[in-house]
């Protein structure tokens, strides 16, 4: 259903791969940014982007059931964080590669970005997943 690359002339990626390969035919879900919000759309982790990162995922992955999947058929993410410092991105990303994202492990890119939709908000997570 999926295959994972991890193209063996590139630098190795630490736990994601270069490109996921999904057979036509298969169902796809393409889910919006998931956000550090709860269930009243108050911001988790104010000021904290591991916090955030935390209720990011909790959020993806409710999302991901909703439509029938799980963070094991996520193959493509994008990490948004509020910030230029390598370290803060480093910090986050932990937190993605502890999760059940790591399992596949799926195509990702982390980008520093200026700011975010929601005031307060550190980080986001778009995500591509096959629907088993």
């Amino acid at each position: 259903m999926v295959q994972r690359v991890t193209v063996p002339t590139l630098f190795a990626p630490p736990v994601y791969a270069h490109a996921s390969v999904v057979e036509a035919g298969t169902k796809l879900a393409f889910l919006a940014g998931s956000v550090p919000l709860d269930a009243d759309g108050k911001i988790v982790g104010e000021g904290d982007p591991v916090r955030q990162a935390r209720q990011v995922l909790a959020n993806l992955d409710e999302q991901l059931r909703a439509v029938g999947s799980d963070m094991a058929h996520v193959v493509s993410t994008d990490v948004y964080v509020v910030s230029g410092e390598p370290a803060v991105l480093s910090a986050v990303w932990d937190v993605v590669e502890a999760s059940g994202l790591s399992i596949g492990p799926h195509s990702s890119t982390l980008l520093g970005v200026a700011c975010l939709g929601y005031t307060g908000q550190l980080v986001e997570i778009t995500a591509t997943a096959v629907v088993p």
